[in-house]
């Protein structure tokens, strides 16, 4: 597979990327929405705060207790049951609960987006999936795994285009129909994908036998991380990118005046460094540069202490952006070391975790530039991600083959 276009021919990617395009819409409307909701009836930026990145910080609930059943149930009727609870979900929120009832549905939406996105990723990897794998279910050869690289880097494109839109859109029905009339819509987008899953994708069987259980969860997590080059590949994923992102949720106390520049210049990098590694770096060259794109995705932020001007931000924002590309080669690594029918497991633990680390990386951003200030508080947190990489970069050399696989009951 070596176009963009020869992605939409494969059976199946198209309806799963509107689905999947179709929910992150909503889950930006919704988010800003409700924590517009929160704020006006609280008038705490706290809470306002943890109702956009609740969901997010939930994930790690998920991760511990349901990813055995990313692989243990069928993509199709889970991807189509996971859309209808985020569109019942939010459209209870538009009534809207009392408070305590509003972060009790974050919670309870929080872990079933920690399901969907193994479901999803598990997904696209069997639907990407080209002939390299031998009998044991290995990919013999990473680098002639092209097809799950390229395939997640239009979803990460179209993700941060759909955000950027999602933001405008969200913002302009909260001043024409309220924030309740964006969360009924968001819940429509939702209930759209679950529509679009239903009718468009194949019934496929669960990618692994056995009964999901907290317990089954927990143990192949352990046996997933207990493997060195696999637990430094999660490591590797979590870590840089959430402090990072810490880094970034300080644009707006940075810049009040020039955030949405600094965010959008950010979003072109990463399109920028997604196209460039899926599209136009030879599959011999990508083990090498792992540890080079999560450096660049840092050093930039260093320069911040300088207190560089809104234009010049915007520069180096851009440039470290496009080290979130390191996220697509370690992703191909790790589905390199994993066996098929661990992979939605492995996928969702790498995306709750991420997303965890994010919200993470966004309270320790935000303490520290409470201390300090935006400006230092960025030049802190980069340092600490480089210090991070550098001690993970000996485990993240290319090995010269797979790692062992967790055995399955």
């Amino acid at each position: 597979m070596t176009s963009y276009r020869s992605l939409f021919r494969t059976p199946e990617f198209t309806p799963l990327f509107l689905a999947s395009s179709a929910q992150v819409a909503a889950q930006t409307m919704s988010g800003l929405a409700l924590g517009t909701l929160v704020y006006r009836a609280t008038d705490s930026p706290l809470l306002s705060a943890l109702s956009m990145f609740g969901p997010s910080l939930a994930q790690v609930l998920g991760a511990t207790t349901l990813l055995s059943a990313a692989d243990r149930l069928p993509p199709r009727a889970t991807l189509t049951g996971t859309a209808l609870a985020f569109a019942a979900g939010t459209a209870a929120l538009a009534a809207p609960p009392p408070l305590w009832g509003i972060f009790a549905l974050i919670l309870v939406l929080g872990l079933v987006a920690s399901l969907g996105g193994g479901v999803r990723w598990g997904l696209l990897n069997e639907i990407l999936r080209e002939d390299g794998c031998g009998k044991d279910g290995y990919i013999k050869d990473a680098h002639i795994k092209d097809g799950y690289i390229l395939g997640r880097s239009v979803f990460n494109m179209a993700n941060g285009v759909t955000q950027v839109a999602g933001f405008a859109t969200g913002g302009v029905l909260i001043a024409f129909l309220s924030a309740r009339g964006t969360l009924l819509t968001a819940a429509a987008l939702y209930a759209t994908a679950a529509v679009v899953s239903r009718l468009a994708l194949t019934a496929r069987p669960p990618r692994a036998t056995g009964r999901p259980s907290v317990r089954e969860t927990r143990r192949t997590n352990a046996a997933l991380l207990a493997a060195r080059p696999r637990r430094h590949l999660f490591l590797a994923l979590w870590i840089p990118n959430g402090l990072i992102v810490g880094c970034e949720s300080l644009y707006v106390s940075y810049a009040p005046d020039h955030a949405g520049l600094l965010f959008a210049c950010a979003a072109l990098g990463m399109l920028a460094g997604d196209v460039a590694v899926a599209r136009f770096v030879p599959p011999r060259l990508r083990p090498r540069l792992g540890v080079p794109l999560l450096m660049l995705l840092a050093a930039p932020y260093v320069f911040f202490a300088l207190r560089p001007g809104p234009f010049l931000a915007a520069g180096l924002a851009t440039l470290a952006s496009a080290g979130f590309a390191a996220s697509l080669l370690q992703q191909e690594r790790l589905m390199a070391v994993t066996p098929p029918e661990l992979s939605g497991h492995a996928l969702g633990l790498h995306s709750s975790g991420m997303l965890t680390m994010q919200g993470v990386g966004a309270a320790l951003a935000g303490a520290t530039a409470q201390l300090t200030s935006p400006g230092t508080a960025m030049t802190v947190i980069a340092l600490a991600s480089i210090a991070v990489t550098v001690s993970l970069a000996p485990g993240l050399r290319p090995a010269p083959r797979a790692a062992s696989a967790p055995r399955t009951a």
